[in-house]
C-alpha cells in the first residue's frame, strides 16, 4: 500500500510539473489536483479552515519584518496570466525576517470568485470567506538557491495571505495590477508593470496574524508552506472587484473561458495547530448568526412597540368611556 501511494505521488508530481491540465472545477476543485489522476482523496492541497476559538495564542511569535517592500524596484515587473491566476514577479530585494530563516520574495498572485458571489478567498475565519485573497510567495534563501528548489522542502516556502474585502473607494495600490489586466486577457499573455510600493498591498497593521504549517493550494500541493494570514483586511472597490472577476480568461484566444472561482474549498486542519499573535475577542456567533440575531431583536422590538401601542390605546378608550359616564351622570343630576 505504501509503495502504491508513493508511486501515485511520483506520477502526480511529474504530471503537475510536466504541464498537465488541472482545473478549479469538479472533484479536483476540492483537492487541487491535476485532472488525469484518480484517487483524489489521497491528497489535500491545504489545511486552512480556521475557527478563532480553536487557535492557540502564542505571545512568543516574533513580529513579521518585511524588507524592501516599500522600495520600488528599478526594473519593470512581469505580469502574467498563466490560465489559473494573475501573477506578478517580485525582485529578490524584497524579503522577510521574523521567521525561522530569511525568505526572499518570488511572486504574488490573486484568488477570487465570480460576479455576484461573496466567496473568493482561500482562507476562511469562523466560516467567513472574503471576496478575494492575495498571496505573496517567498522561499528560504538561507538554504536554497531558488523557488523551485525550496518548494518541496519542509518550510521551504513562506506565503503571506491577505484577505480582501469590498470598500467604498478605489484602492490606488491594487490599481497598479488591476489596470493592466486588459493587456493579459488570455492565457500565457504577459505585460510589464512599472515598479511600485508593494508594501502598500498589505493591510495597515501587521501585528495581528495567524500562523500554521500547511501546503501549496495548487498542484503539486507540496506540504512545505509556512503560512502567515493577516487578521486585518485590505480593501478594493466594487468596480475593482468586478474588473478582477470579468477581465481575464483561463484559455487562449479561442474558445474564451472566463477565469473565475480560482480558489479551493476549505479543507480540515487535520489536527494541525493554528497559532495567533494576538488574543481575539471571543464570539460564539458567525456572521450569519449575528445577522439573524439582529433581525430577531428588531422584530422583537417592533412587536413590543405594537403591544405597548395597543395597550395604551385600550387604556385611552377606557378613560374616555369613564369620562363620558361622568358627564352623563352630571347632566342627569342637573335635570333633576
Amino acid at each position: 500500500m505504501l509503495f502504491f501511494t508513493l508511486l501515485l505521488e511520483v506520477i502526480w508530481i511529474l504530471a503537475a510539473e510536466g504541464g498537465q491540465h488541472w482545473t478549479y472545477e469538479g472533484e479536483s476543485r476540492t483537492q487541487g489536483l491535476p485532472l488525469p489522476l484518480p484517487h483524489w482523496d489521497l491528497f489535500t492541497c491545504r489545511e486552512d479552515f480556521c475557527r478563532t476559538d480553536r487557535v492557540t495564542f502564542d505571545p512568543e511569535l516574533p513580529a513579521l519584518q518585511p524588507h524592501g517592500y516599500d522600495q520600488p524596484s528599478t526594473e519593470p515587473l512581469d505580469l502574467h496570466n498563466n490560465g489559473h491566476t494573475v501573477q506578478l514577479s517580485l525582485p529578490p530585494t524584497m524579503y522577510l525576517e521574523g521567521l525561522p530563516r530569511k525568505y526572499v520574495a518570488a511572486q504574488l498572485h490573486l484568488h477570487w470568485g465570480e460576479t455576484g458571489s461573496l466567496g473568493g478567498s482561500e482562507h476562511q475565519i469562523n466560516s467567513e470567506a472574503t471576496v478575494a485573497e492575495l498571496h505573496i510567495v517567498h522561499y528560504d534563501s538561507d538554504s536554497y538557491d531558488s523557488l523551485s528548489e525550496a518548494a518541496p522542502k519542509p518550510q521551504g516556502l513562506a506565503v503571506l495571505g491577505i484577505l480582501i474585502e469590498v470598500g467604498e473607494t478605489k484602492n490606488p495600490v491594487y490599481e497598479h495590477i488591476l489596470s493592466h489586466l486588459h493587456e493579459i486577457r488570455h492565457k500565457d499573455q504577459k505585460t510589464s508593470v512599472p515598479p511600485f510600493n508593494v508594501g502598500e498591498l498589505l493591510p495597515p497593521q501587521l501585528d495581528q496574524f495567524f500562523r500554521y504549517n500547511g501546503s501549496l493550494t495548487t498542484p503539486p500541493c507540496y506540504q512545505s508552506v509556512l503560512w502567515t494570514v493577516f487578521s486585518r483586511r485590505a480593501q478594493i472597490s466594487m468596480g475593482q472587484l468586478e474588473e478582477l472577476q470579468e477581465t481575464l480568461f483561463s484559455t487562449e484566444e479561442v474558445p474564451s473561458k472566463l477565469l473565475v472561482r480560482n480558489y479551493r474549498a476549505p479543507q480540515p486542519l487535520n489536527q494541525r495547530t493554528v497559532f495567533a499573535s494576538f488574543i481575539q475577542a471571543r464570539s460564539s456567533y458567525t456572521t450569519g448568526e449575528m445577522l439573524s440575531l439582529g433581525v430577531g431583536i428588531l422584530v422583537g422590538c417592533l412587536c413590543l412597540l405594537l403591544a405597548v401601542y395597543f395597550i395604551a390605546r385600550k387604556i385611552r378608550k377606557k378613560r374616555l368611556g369613564n369620562r363620558k359616564s361622568v358627564v352623563f351622570t352630571s347632566a342627569r343630576a342637573t335635570e333633576a
